[in-house]
């Protein structure tokens, strides 16, 4: 008994040392903590939420909570659920300096860090909902006067920061005493002067936040900005939970573009270690950091690029870098001074995101294609399923699809669809196998009877609807009642195509319009696609990503082979591919009977499959307008932009903004948030109403985001053409070096 009290007593005094210090607590890789509980070196504290009202947070199997202040005392033993309620609270009046905002949080957060380097305090980023958008705002300072913010504003003028705004905010602190914990249904006051601590009660459990889970512990911390709850884990297990959620597997699915994204991020979180310290923390779990999900966010693949990249950094001259990425860079970065204002970065250079090796594969089909249509309409690209599965078949007559369809075919083609779906025998129908052709009214009837689609035609058409269906076709009175009702509901269903309506239903079908019929009826031929990424060609074989998984394919002489594009799908007979294509295709026995290529825009740049690699965006001046005066009112009624100065990538670095008023020069990033474009990579055309007034801005650009440093998009294209996770970031960072610092 005496040595239990005396370890509870060394507990106590060691855990006042330990928490209570100002810096991140430092584990050893072998260290236990709190009853076996280990978190190896390095350690990292994420802020999950700043300024608690109410939380939920349970585990796994079980947790412990301490209460680690003056005194040290276990409150629960085994609690599964905690429920963190603030009750009361207190106005206060503080002045604010509001530097700027943006709709991009995490350029926001890039401009923070920079300012937060030039100033003698920290730069927030600040989310604020207007008219259903959100905007980050860049606040400065917690002033009790406006005086004292005015003398800030002098400081900020001195640094080039010249629309700086004075905002005065009520905000709400905690009372002491006034916080409760309910544990496991049973209510406990809170000491808010002292830490809470949250310890799963297994090494092996996981802590959850209002139902996401995390790894490691959970720290309660009541901060100048009120209650903060902190995740404390391992660097590398956190990194598990920033990857997957900074560049999707799901989307990247190539190991070497994760494992570089996986460097990057972690040279991003060393390098940032401590920079929310006067909250109790190192980074947030949001954008003004990383996004990072906890547990609840890990991917199998990416869970493998941090595990295999392990403790590597990246470094210019012994120091750790700016690991700066963006999502798409338009076929090109900028150098970072052009858009971020500062000295320049020799890491952070503009490169073409080409890449030297880029491989090139040829596909081809012997395939000759039948001319299908109908009322002078291809549908070959339609019904290419249908081929493809050999659910209909065609012969060498060019005009085989013109002709009518016997009864024997119609029995043929949907006796192949009761082999891939189990429905009505085609042969219940008498008869059928012995019409020399096929009209549409006895089409319906087979129809109805075949996919038992008799409750439909009964009982999902009023006999109104009925009348106003076939009330083009003059001896529609004289058939059965269910044939009429079979009639309406397939041409009401689009089943039938739409011109029937106004056709004689008594005319025999062709074969393209049996297969058009054909293709509307089966929903489920979806279903026979699979979806993925195309690698390349190893011999005659394609290589693809399904899911996580790396597959060879037979390509047989003869595929079906499409081209899809913004326009439309077409029939290909040969196709030329760089890999990463998405696409998807029908397989039999082995091999590829139908492939659909989903083409890129016709370029060779390493992010041509991102879909921000070319865009437009039209505006009108009003709307345009509307939010240039947000940063910039003294400009009055916008008349016209104008373009100073373009960067090495052909980003537009200078801007020069003219209205009624005044005229501004905005640089840089601040050209992005100003027009609220995805990248500032564009050109301007201007239209004019009839009466010469200047009506819309037209931006044709390029990229996503602020163009520095990796490009993520790019990174996948490398790794798809074969590059390794090192050439991908020697590629993007300039004369840096790679090393593992533990």
């Amino acid at each position: 008994m005496k040595k239990i009290r005396a370890l509870k007593y060394f507990l106590a005094t060691f855990l006042a040392l330990f928490f209570i210090a100002g810096k991140p607590p430092e584990f050893g890789r072998e260290s236990n903590f709190f009853q076996g509980y280990v978190i190896p070196q390095p350690v990292v504290r994420i802020g999950l939420i700043v300024g608690m009202k109410e939380a939920a947070i349970s585990s796994s199997s079980g947790m412990k909570i301490y209460e680690i202040g003056r005194e040290y005392r276990l409150l629960a033993e085994d609690a599964e659920e905690v429920v963190i309620k603030v009750e009361k609270e207190k106005l206060t009046e503080k002045f604010v300096l509001l530097i700027t905002q943006t709709t991009d949080y995490q350029e926001a957060e890039l401009l923070a860090a920079e300012l937060s380097q030039k100033l003698p305090g920290q730069v927030l980023v600040e989310e604020r909902v207007e008219a259903g958008s959100k905007l980050y705002q860049l606040k400065y300072g917690e002033f009790l006067t406006r005086g004292q913010a005015l003398e800030s504003i002098r400081l900020l003028d001195s640094l080039g920061y010249r629309d700086v705004w004075i905002i005065r905010e009520i905000v709400s602190l905690p009372e002491p005493g006034n916080i409760w914990l309910q544990v496991d249904h049973k209510l406990q006051s809170y000491n808010k002067e002292a830490d809470l601590y949250f310890i799963p009660a297994f090494p092996e459990s996981f802590l959850r936040l209002n139902e996401r889970s995390y790894r490691g512990i959970f720290q309660l911390k009541n901060t100048g900005r009120g209650l903060a709850l902190i995740n404390i884990l391992n660097l590398e297990d956190y990194l598990k939970g920033v990857v997957p959620l900074e560049m999707s597997p799901g989307t990247f699915n190539a190991l070497e573009a994760l494992k570089a994204q996986a460097v990057a991020a972690r040279t991003y979180a060393l390098k940032n270690l401590g920079r929310n310290s006067s909250l109790g923390f190192d980074l947030t779990d949001t954008q003004s950091s990383q996004v990072y999900g906890g547990l609840s966010a890990e991917h199998p693949l990416s869970n493998r690029a941090v595990e295999e990249t392990a403790g590597e950094v990246i470094t210019y001259k012994n120091e750790l870098i700016n690991a700066l990425y963006t999502s798409t860079c338009g076929g090109m970065t900028e150098d970072a001074e052009n858009i971020f204002s500062g000295r320049p970065v020799p890491y952070l250079k503009s490169v073409s995101c080409t890449h030297e090796k880029q491989p090139e594969w040829r596909l081809e089909t012997a395939r000759a294609y039948p001319g299908i249509r109908i009322k002078g309409r291809d549908i070959l690209a339609e019904v290419f399923p249908l081929l493809a599965a050999g659910i209909i078949s065609h012969n060498s007559p060019a005009d085989y699809f013109d002709q009518p369809a016997t009864g024997e075919e119609v029995a043929g083609y949907l006796g192949r669809v009761s082999e891939f779906r189990k429905i009505n025998n085609p042969a219940d129908i008498p008869g059928l196998e012995k019409l020399p052709q096929v009209n549409f009214v006895e089409l319906a009837h087979v129809l109805v009877g075949f996919f038992g689609w008799q409750d439909k035609t009964g009982l999902l058409l009023l006999p109104a609807e009925v009348e106003f269906m076939l009330k083009d076709q003059q001896r529609h009175k004289d058939l059965k009642e269910a044939d009429r009702r079979a009639l309406a509901y397939l041409l009401q269903s689009g089943i039938y195509p739409n011109y029937l309506r106004e056709d004689n239903l008594f005319r025999p079908v062709t074969r393209a319009e049996l297969a058009f019929i054909l293709k509307k009826s089966l929903s489920w031929l979806e279903d026979l696609y699979h979806q993925g990424t195309f690698l390349g060609k190893k011999g005659e074989q394609l290589e693809v990503m399904e899911g996580n998984n790396r597959r060879l394919l037979s390509w047989p002489a003869d595929g079906y082979l499409l081209r899809s594009l913004e326009e439309g799908t077409f029939p290909a007979r040969s196709l030329l591919l760089l890999g990463g294509e998405k696409i998807r295709w029908i397989e039999a026995e082995g091999q590829v009977r139908l492939l659909e290529v989903m083409y890129p825009p016709n370029t060779n740049v390493l992010d041509r499959n991102s879909r921000y690699n070319r865009w437009n965006v039209r505006v009108a001046r009003e709307e345009l307008e509307k939010n240039i005066l947000k940063s910039y009112p003294q400009v009055g009624t916008l008349s016209d932009l104008k373009v100073l100065q373009r960067g090495k990538s052909n980003r537009v670095i200078e801007l020069q903004i003219t209205g009624d008023k005044g005229t501004v020069v905005v640089e840089g990033l601040r050209v992005r948030w100003a027009l609220n474009l995805k990248d500032t990579l564009f050109s301007i055309d201007r239209e004019y109403d009839p009466s010469g007034r200047l009506s819309h801005f037209v931006f044709s650009g390029r990229g996503w985001g602020h163009g520095v440093g990796l490009c993520q998009v790019g990174a996948y294209g490398m790794a798809l053409a074969g590059a390794g996770y090192k050439d991908i970031l020697s590629h993007y960072y300039k004369n840096i070096k790679i090393e593992k610092v533990h």
